[in-house]
Formats: structure tokens, C-alpha cells, sequence
């Protein structure tokens, strides 16, 4: 098979990844072979490529919002059968004994894995993943449609829980790239009057089309204090803004992997009246079952620009570059087998 792999992880404006010819991947006992037909482009690949994130894997193969149809068993699974569609996640696997798995909390399980990071993921033409953290899908949505759900949708789930926004109220969204677009929709189903302060006119754009009661640039203040924000931008500097922008009582939650470093915080104007900073740390399983049904009871949508999977540097580098609203998916052109 044909498969994107970090060569050398660096700035996507060069050539960190190559296409390399790898075996078709075997699957475990207890895994599924996927055969990928779309996989979503996430910031979290952009910096897997460019060396944000410690490599684990050397020349890893990106990817971890694949969708795909079962292609092979292993030994000991159950409940799957070839041809079945299934999602892969980021959370790849948890080891399902430790103190936080047992309180399920396995997104802080000290000795999970995830896709596209620890093991090869869904730039290629087949994936593996542990049949017990795939995903069934819903119907009624095409493979590109699903495919920025799996991580974007899911991730902007567990945001907006941990954001604690109260019933009708007023968030915050800082960046708004295919997790937050995908949060704002979530959002305003429940009632909450949303504002978006991002960078890019395309993104202001399409926020006021999704129903965004403003929508400004990140640095400017909004129209009303917040009850809630989520820092999707991966832009440290931006944490103070947020903070001042807030209620007294209200939470900021930060919902990227990696972020640049923080200034210093002023007590009084950007942590006093019981202010709150929260991280999101990946997701369990269990919120990726609710905001699928979610997603489905409310119609929430992705807003998508397809690329062949031939492409996915490019993809990369306007993702970097923010020359898209929503997200970006990739659809296997490798395979010619049907």
C-alpha cells in the first residue's frame, strides 16, 4: 500500500512528509484492518509533522479522523464483520486497569495511545485500530461529512463540557477552525448565545452563517462578558484575552494539544472573582458515543473542502496557512481497488 510518512518532522512549507510504499498492515488479535476512504486533516497532524509534539513513532503516518470500511479481523474480535463502516479516533487504546481508567477517566490514563501518533494512522491507504475504540457510524452522512467528527466534533464536545456553560448562555470561541465550528453549532442547539473571535474573514464569515451572535477578531474584546470560553487557537497569548473577556464566575477552557507559552497572568483583572483556567486532555470513548448521537439528533454539520489523499501536504499547508473555513478532509485516491 501507499502511505504519507513524517520523514523528518519540520515546517510543512518544506517537505516533512514523503509517500512511501509500506506492507498492508496486519492486524492484531483484537484489532480491525480499515480500509481508508476519507480521513480528516486536524492541527493536532500539523504538529505531529512539523515537530510540535515529541516524535513516538518515528516516520508515523498521520491521520486520526479516518473513515473506512472493515477490511480484516483479528483472532479475538467480536461484533464487527467485513464491509462494516467504521470511524478511528485519536484515543487509540488505554490500558483499562489504572485509577483513571476505573474512574472513567481513560483520557488520563498514563499509558494510552492514540492514532496517528504512537501508530500509524489514516494518510494511507489502510489503517489499524483496536476494535474496542472503533466507532460505529450513523447514517445518513457521506464519508467526508463524518470524517471531521471523529476528532474535531469530539474534542469540541468535551470543550464545551469542561467550558461549564451554563443553560442560555453566553460563550466564547477563540479560532475557529473545523473543532470550533463544529462546537458553535453544538452550542447554540442548547441556546447559548455564541461570539467568535478569530483571525481569518472567511471563518467571521462563516460564524455569522452558523448563527454566531458576533463574530470579531481574537484580540478584541466581545460585545458582552462570557459565561464560558474555549481557546481553540493554539496561541498562548491569547489566554489573558480570553480571561479578561470572561464574567466573574466564568470558566476558560483550553482546548488544544499543544499551545504556545503563556505570558504572565495579572491577578486582578485576569483570575479575580473566581475565574477558572481548565485544559482538555483527548476524550473517553463514552464522549465520543454522545456527541455522535448529538451530532446526529441535531444535524450538526461540517462545513468541508475535499483533497485527494495524493494531495495531503497541501492540505497541511493551507490548514497552517487558514486558507479554509471548517475542515479539511482527505479522500483516498491511492486505492484503485473498489
Amino acid at each position: 500500500m501507499r502511505a504519507w510518512a513524517v520523514a523528518e518532522p519540520g515546517p510543512v512549507t518544506g517537505e516533512p512528509l514523503r509517500l512511501v510504499h509500506r506492507p498492508v498492515p496486519v492486524p492484531g488479535p483484537d484489532e480491525l484492518l480499515v480500509r481508508v476512504r476519507a480521513c480528516g486533516v486536524c492541527r493536532t497532524d500539523l504538529h505531529v509533522t512539523e515537530g510540535d509534539l515529541p516524535v513516538r513513532r518515528p516516520g508515523v503516518t498521520p491521520g486520526h479522523e479516518a473513515v473506512g470500511a472493515v477490511a480484516g479481523l483479528g483472532a479475538a474480535v467480536r461484533g464487527f464483520a467485513l464491509g462494516d463502516r467504521v470511524g478511528v479516533a485519536w484515543l487509540r487504546r488505554t490500558c483499562g486497569v489504572c485509577a483513571y481508567c476505573a474512574r472513567g477517566a481513560e483520557n488520563l490514563c498514563p499509558r494510552s495511545a492514540y492514532t496517528g501518533w504512537d501508530a500509524d494512522g489514516g494518510y494511507a491507504e489502510y489503517t489499524t485500530v483496536p476494535a474496542s475504540f472503533a466507532h460505529p457510524l450513523p447514517g445518513g452522512l457521506d464519508d467526508v461529512a463524518l470524517a471531521p467528527l471523529l476528532c474535531a466534533g469530539i474534542i469540541g464536545y468535551r470543550a464545551l463540557r469542561r467550558a461549564a456553560l451554563p443553560p442560555g448562555g453566553r460563550l466564547g470561541l477563540y479560532g475557529f477552525g473545523g473543532s470550533a465550528h463544529l462546537c458553535a453549532q453544538l452550542a447554540l442547539a442548547m441556546g447559548a448565545r455564541v461570539h467568535v473571535l478569530t483571525r481569518g474573514a472567511a471563518a467571521r464569515r462563516l460564524a455569522l452563517e452558523l448563527g454566531a451572535a458576533s463574530a470579531g477578531d481574537a484580540y478584541e474584546m466581545p460585545p458582552e462578558p462570557l459565561d464560558s470560553a474555549i481557546l481553540f487557537a493554539p496561541v498562548g497569548d491569547l489566554v489573558p484575552v480570553a480571561l479578561r473577556a470572561l464574567d466573574r464566575g466564568g470558566v476558560l477552557a483550553v482546548a488544544g494539544i499543544h499551545l504556545s507559552d503563556v505570558p504572565p497572568l495579572h491577578y486582578e483583572s485576569e483570575l479575580f472573582y473566581e475565574k477558572e483556567v481548565r485544559s482538555v486532555t483527548s476524550n473517553t470513548r463514552a464522549d465520543a458515543r454522545e456527541f455522535l448521537t448529538l451530532a446526529a439528533r441535531l444535524g450538526v454539520r461540517a462545513t468541508t473542502h475535499a483533497y485527494p489523499l495524493s494531495t495531503a501536504p497541501q492540505a497541511l499547508r493551507d490548514l497552517a496557512a487558514g486558507r479554509f473555513d471548517g475542515a479539511a478532509v482527505l479522500v483516498n485516491d491511492l486505492s484503485q481497488s473498489p
